[in-house]
C-alpha cells in the first residue's frame, strides 16, 4: 500500500472561540472513523518539467493546506463546521519521483473513498495530478464524467510515450479501462488551443468558452454531468492578476468570482465525487495570493458539499 506522510502544517493560535479549519479537520472522528470527506495531496511536478513549464508546484499542497488551515468555517452555515470535524486530511502521498508509479499510487490511495461515496480533494502538484486522481476510478472499478476548468485543453500527446502536465485527460481518454465516460473543459481560451485538440476534446464531450461562463452557465454544466463526476480545478484558468503563483500564467483568465462560484456549485452537486485543485506554484507567487486563492477553492467546496448533508 502507498504510504503518506502527516501534514507538516500546525493550526494557527487562536483565542477560545475562535475555531479555525485546521482545529476542526478531523475533530468529531475517532481513529478508525470513514470520514464524510478526504483531502490528499499530491507533491508532484514532474509533469510540469517533462512539459517545459515553470516548476514549483511541488510545493503546492503544503502552501494550500498553510493558507487553508487558518480560514474559519462560516458562522452562518453550521453544518460546515459539523463537515469540517468529519473530514480527514490524509496527508501527502510520499512520492517517488517516478510519475507513472506515483499516478497509479494515487489512484490506489482514492480508490476505496471513491468506492463508499466520500468526497475525495486532492491537491496538487501539477496538472499531472489529475491522471492519478482519474486512476481512482480505475481501481474503483467505476466509469467517471470528468469536468476540467482550465483555459489549457490538456489533451496533448504524450513526449516520447510518456505522460505530462498537458496530456491527463487525452490518458484517461484513452485508457484502457473505458472509465472515462465524457470530458468537458470550461473556461478554455480561444488562443490557447489548437484545431487538432479541440476537434479531439469535441469528439469525446464538450467545450465551454471562457467568454461564455456565467453563473447561469456554471449550473447549467453541473447539471449535465453525470454521477460520479470528478472535477479539476486547474489554477491557470484564472485572470494572472489574482493568480500569479501557477506554472502557466494567464494574461485573460475567469476571474476569482466564478471561480469560486464554480467550487461552490461542484460542492453542492450531488454527482460531483471527488475534485482536485492543481498547478499552485508558490515559488512564484506573490504575497502568497494564489495559494489563498486555492485554499478558498477547496473552502468553497466543502462548504457545498456541507450542504448535502
Amino acid at each position: 500500500m502507498p504510504h503518506t506522510s502527516p501534514p507538516d502544517i500546525s493550526p494557527p493560535i487562536t483565542t477560545a472561540g475562535d475555531p479555525r479549519v485546521g482545529h476542526l479537520l478531523g475533530s468529531g472522528l475517532a481513529k478508525h472513523d470513514e470520514p464524510a470527506a478526504v483531502l490528499l495531496g499530491f507533491p508532484s511536478d514532474e509533469g510540469v518539467r517533462r512539459n517545459g513549464g515553470r516548476i514549483g508546484a511541488v510545493d503546492g499542497p503544503r502552501a494550500l493546506r498553510a493558507a487553508l488551515y487558518r480560514l474559519t468555517p462560516d458562522s452562518r452555515e453550521p453544518r460546515l463546521e459539523a463537515l469540517l470535524r468529519r473530514t480527514r486530511d490524509l496527508g501527502d502521498l510520499d512520492v517517488t519521483g517516478e510519475l507513472e508509479i506515483d499516478q497509479r499510487n494515487l489512484g490506489e490511495l482514492l480508490a476505496p473513498h471513491l468506492d463508499r461515496g466520500a468526497l475525495a480533494i486532492v491537491l496538487g502538484g501539477g496538472h499531472e495530478t489529475s491522471y492519478g486522481h482519474f486512476q481512482g476510478y480505475v481501481m474503483a472499478e467505476r466509469s467517471v464524467d470528468i469536468l476540467n476548468w482550465d483555459a489549457h485543453a490538456d489533451v496533448r500527446e504524450l513526449k516520447n510515450g510518456s505522460g505530462h502536465s498537458g496530456s491527463p485527460f487525452r490518458q484517461a481518454i484513452e485508457d484502457a479501462s473505458g472509465a472515462c465516460r465524457r470530458y468537458v473543459v470550461a473556461g478554455l481560451e480561444a488562443h490557447l488551443v489548437s484545431r487538432d485538440h479541440l476537434d479531439y476534446v469535441q469528439q469525446h464531450g464538450a467545450v465551454i468558452w471562457r467568454d461564455g461562463l456565467n453563473r447561469a452557465a456554471i449550473d447549467s454544466i453541473y447539471s449535465s454531468m453525470a454521477s460520479p463526476t470528478m472535477v479539476s480545478f486547474d489554477l491557470d484558468a484564472l485572470n494572472q492578476g489574482e493568480a500569479p503563483g501557477v506554472s502557466a500564467p494567464n494574461a485573460a483568465g475567469l476571474t476569482s468570482e466564478l471561480w469560486l462560484a464554480a467550487a461552490y456549485a461542484a460542492g453542492r452537486s450531488r454527482s460531483v465525487s471527488s475534485a482536485d485543485v492543481v498547478e499552485l506554484n508558490p515559488r512564484v507567487d506573490r504575497d502568497d495570493q494564489t495559494a489563498r486563492l486555492a485554499a478558498l477553492t477547496v473552502w468553497w467546496l466543502l462548504r457545498g458539499c456541507a450542504e448535502r448533508h
